[in-house]
């Protein structure tokens, strides 16, 4: 069963940083794109960054250079830098990924539970 784990949440004041990490588990043959996206209480889910398996990155218009996606093969793992952050970055914050199988060859995409970020003074 493959897993996604997020860590790297907390309760910090405007300006502040956090570091969120995703991290996957189980047997697959390797992890295509990876992506954090982000749902504000009463909003719907919005991607907030992506990196493809060669490293391209794209982000959202309000992400405007404060957040950093990157991501670590070895590891299995994406990160997510937030720096600058606001209230309005207030949100449960998911990592997602597309994953690739062998016998048989399929791919998938699982999400991980989500990590709580609360921006408040």
């Amino acid at each position: 069963q493959v897993q996604l784990v997020e860590s790297g949440g907390d309760f910090v004041q405007p300006g502040g940083s956090l570091r969120l990490s995703c991290a996957a588990s189980g047997s697959f043959f390797s992890i295509q794109d990876m992506a954090w996206y982000r749902q504000a209480q009463g909003k719907e889910r919005e991607r907030v960054a992506f990196i493809s398996r060669r490293g391209v990155r794209d982000y959202a218009e309000f992400v405007k250079g404060r957040f950093t996606i990157s991501r670590d093969d070895a590891k299995n793992a994406v990160y997510l830098q937030l720096n600058s952050l606001q209230p309005e970055d207030t949100a449960v914050y998911y990592c997602t990924a597309g994953f690739s199988q062998r016998s048989p060859v399929t791919t998938f995409r699982k999400w991980g539970q989500g990590t709580q970020v609360t921006v408040a003074s």
